[in-house]
C-alpha cells in the first residue's frame, strides 16, 4: 500500500463525480475508487457524498468495513 500516491483532502473533495468524473471515498487513510458502484451514482450514495473520509461515518451504516473491498485502492489519505 505504500506504493499508493498520498492525495490531501482537497484533491479528495474533487473527486465527487461533480468536479471530476471520478468517484472516491476515504476510510481509514485509504482511497478507494467508487465510480462504477451504481450506489453511488452522481456522487451520493444515501446522505453521503463522495469526495470524503468517511471513516467516522460508517459506524452509522447498515454494512461493515468489507464493503470496501470489492473496490480499488487508488491511494491514501494526507492527513
Amino acid at each position: 500500500m505504500d506504493s499508493l500516491p498520498e492525495y490531501t483532502k482537497q484533491q479528495l473533495a474533487l473527486r465527487n463525480g461533480q468536479d471530476k468524473p471520478e468517484v472516491w471515498v476515504a476510510y481509514r487513510g485509504v482511497i478507494y475508487d467508487v465510480t462504477e458502484s451504481r450506489l453511488w451514482r452522481n456522487g451520493k450514495h444515501y446522505e453521503h457524498w463522495a469526495g470524503q473520509d468517511l471513516t467516522d461515518e460508517l459506524p452509522d451504516a447498515p454494512h461493515t468495513e468489507t464493503v470496501f473491498e470489492k473496490f480499488e485502492k487508488v491511494g491514501r489519505l494526507n492527513t
